[in-house]
């Protein structure tokens, strides 16, 4: 077993354990690539999140049904991590096979500039946590994986947030004490995936909040939980919250709109759809700083 080290973060107000220590509600919206994770950066968010099922679809198009690997995921997330400056949450699935590779995961996201990893309880492979379906290893084994996953860790400023969906298939009352058992073993945030109504979401906050870890809600609007908002997840002793799909379902309808209008017209002009204009564009994506450089070195 390696010493952990803690790193001094009195210089360092942007890392999210700093944020929480502090007692700040942290709202993560759901990035996936880089214009998402560009413009999030820009909003004054505490954290972004890397969603794994807008990984899955955008860099596959494939959904979040565990065919998206480790390298396809550490290589994104690694990409968003030094693209931006809040920190970053990464979706890690499973771990993405057996505990050794739950080790290999935590080193390489770390290694990569995340700042908290999300390991589920899930049997391989594993589903979107919206999606019916879904089964959870025994207890012990998951709990083994969240063991592995903070003695791996280098730094406890890499947090570790560990994800139950025993909800869904067991109850409530064994997602419960799945969490506790989390908190015991380690983990720095829990995650109970999928609460079905806000008396649940009451529930989760009265009997795991003060428990040793942080406690982080997933808002899915249109899934299977009712959307809540920051005020009232923090009020019921929530910490963090997650907007997977805040980007996604907006982003794929301002994209249909944009594309049957230049079907029907033969142009985009005129359209009704909102869009950045090539300035912003060359902004965003950080032409201003190449013509920077063009202007001091360029013969």
């Amino acid at each position: 077993m390696h010493s952990l080290t803690t790193t001094d973060t009195s210089n360092a107000p942007g890392t999210l354990r700093r944020t929480l220590e502090r007692g700040e509600f942290v709202v993560a919206p759901g990035v996936y690539e880089m214009f998402t994770a560009k413009i999030a950066d820009r909003m004054g968010f505490k954290a972004l999140y890397m969603t794994g099922y807008g990984v899955s679809a955008s860099h596959l198009g494939l959904p979040d049904a565990g065919l998206v690997g480790y390298t396809d995921m550490v290589g994104r997330a690694g990409t968003i991590a030094q693209g931006i400056t809040r920190p970053l949450i990464a979706d890690a699935d499973t771990g993405f096979g057996g505990l050794i590779n739950v080790r290999h995961t935590v080193r390489g996201y770390e290694a990569a500039g995340v700042q908290a990893i999300q390991i589920e309880d899930q049997e391989s492979p594993k589903k979107c946590g919206h999606t019916p379906n879904r089964r959870v290893v025994p207890l012990a084994e998951a709990v083994k994986r969240i063991e592995v996953a903070v003695d791996a860790r280098r730094s406890k400023d890499f947090l570790v947030i560990a994800r139950t969906d025993a909800r869904t298939a067991l109850g409530l009352d064994e997602a419960i004490a799945r969490g506790r058992a989390f908190a015991k073993a380690g983990a720095d945030i829990v995650f109970i995936e999928s609460p079905e109504s806000v008396d649940e979401f009451r529930r989760v906050g009265e009997e795991l909040a003060g428990g040793g870890a942080w406690l982080i809600a997933n808002m899915v609007p249109t899934g299977r939980s009712p959307e809540l908002s920051a005020q009232q997840l923090q009020q019921m002793g929530f910490d963090l919250a997650i907007w997977p799909g805040a980007l996604m379902s907006v982003v794929c309808q301002a994209a249909e709109d944009a594309l049957a209008y230049l079907a029907r017209n033969g142009t985009t002009e005129g359209s009704p759809v909102p869009s950045y204009d090539m300035k912003r564009l060359h902004e965003l994506v950080g032409f201003p700083e190449v013509w920077e450089f063009e202007k001091r070195y360029a013969s």
